[in-house]
């Protein structure tokens, strides 16, 4: 990378100081060259971004569902058995449990900010680990056979804090609610693209959403990923069928 280099050769000119310039000039013309899918980002990233521990970002994660079996006015006991028991098949009932007990006491003590939450995930977590949050957040509101209207734009509101890209919010949503271009959707190009344009728009997808390239001691989130990756499997193979390629 661009940054790397110009670090490399302004620490062999000035020293430390020449180094961390030289960095910060070339990571702007990382990102004047493309970058990577989540558009443009902060020179300062690379170098103010934190780890965020498992204890932190599974209170963060259940404050995240909480906001989300809300967002439609209503408390389902699918959405919440759905939160339930995909806790308790990740961790075991002892952690899960042991979870819950301190989200409850953290709860009463004080009111859950949504942009704060994800302000604090945004500054600890790789872009595709909070694509992979976005998608098990659909996952609860789906729980109970559709993800309502006031459920999406709350989804929305969160993936906009999270700075999920808004192709890469309808990905997901088309991965939960019915469309007719579904699957073209879901890996991001439109009905009229080329057999070569799908099949490339595949592998650029297939390569973005792989597990490897999630980064995070969180099971949830990992499982998410493979679910996700599945999806944009599933996608591609009904064009296919549909178009009958090769």
């Amino acid at each position: 990378m661009i940054k790397w280099l110009g670090a490399i050769i302004g620490f062999s000119f000035r020293g430390f100081i020449g180094g961390i310039l030289g960095f910060l000039a070339g990571s702007f013309l990382d990102n004047l060259m493309g970058g990577d899918s989540r558009g443009p980002r902060s020179v300062f990233d690379d170098l103010t971004r934190q780890s965020v521990s498992p204890a932190d970002f599974e209170l963060n994660l259940l404050s995240l569902c909480s906001i989300v079996i809300k967002a439609d006015g209503q408390v389902s006991q699918r959405e919440l058995d759905y939160v339930r028991q995909y806790f308790l098949s990740t961790y075991g009932k002892e952690k899960a449990n042991a979870i819950f007990r301190t989200f409850n006491d953290v709860i009463k003590k004080r009111e859950v900010s949504a942009q704060r939450i994800c302000q604090y995930l945004n500054q600890r977590t790789r872009y595709e680990v909070r694509l992979q949050l976005v998608h098990f957040l659909f996952g609860i509101a789906q729980a109970d056979g559709q993800v309502s209207a006031a459920e999406i734009a709350k989804l929305k509101e969160l993936a906009g804090f999270l700075r999920i890209g808004k192709v890469d919010f309808e990905s997901i949503m088309a991965m939960f609610v019915k469309s007719a271009d579904k699957a073209y959707k879901i890996l991001e190009i439109q009905k009229t693209a080329t057999d070569d344009e799908v099949k490339k728009a595949y592998r650029n997808m297939a390569k973005k959403y792989h597990p490897d390239k999630v980064i995070t001691e969180n099971e949830a989130i990992k499982k998410g990923a493979e679910e996700k990756f599945k999806e944009v499997q599933k996608a591609y193979e009904t064009i296919q069928q549909e178009r009958g390629m090769g």
